[in-house]
């Protein structure tokens, strides 16, 4: 497989996977919709208080870092109810810590949203 040539059709067919993936996510876990959602809020209220193309990039490494987040633990998941449908401590301790990735993700992203738009949200509310 190493000296496997190099084809632009095998690479766009990974990324048709991946695309596949991304669809399999948001169609079949609840949490990857509330997460869009949120970013979808995210997005029109940075258009709204005009935010800077810094607080956009950082903005948008948060949305990437917890659909990444998310998409980790479902595979995780995916993985570990294959492997033992029933229940195991192991599994469970897999399952949680994985969980636990995707609630640092959001709280994390959570907290330099709060570090963006307080500060806009603060200028408006001394402007009333």
């Amino acid at each position: 497989m190493e000296n496997e040539k190099f084809s632009f059709r095998k690479r766009l067919r990974s990324f048709g996977y991946a695309f596949e993936g991304i669809g399999r996510l948001l169609r079949d876990e609840h949490n990857s919709r509330i997460h869009v959602a949120v970013m979808i809020a995210v997005v029109t209220a940075g258009f709204a208080f005009g935010i800077t193309a810094m607080e956009w990039c950082v903005v948008t490494i948060c949305f990437g870092v917890v659909l990444m987040a998310e998409a980790m633990n479902s595979a995780v998941e995916a993985i570990a109810d294959l492997v033992m449908p029933e229940r195991h401590p192991l599994i469970k301790k897999a399952k949680d810590v994985a969980a636990a990735g995707v609630l640092m993700a959001a709280m994390a992203s959570a907290t330099a949203g709060l570090v963006i738009f307080l500060p806009y949200v603060i200028e408006i509310i001394k402007n009333i």
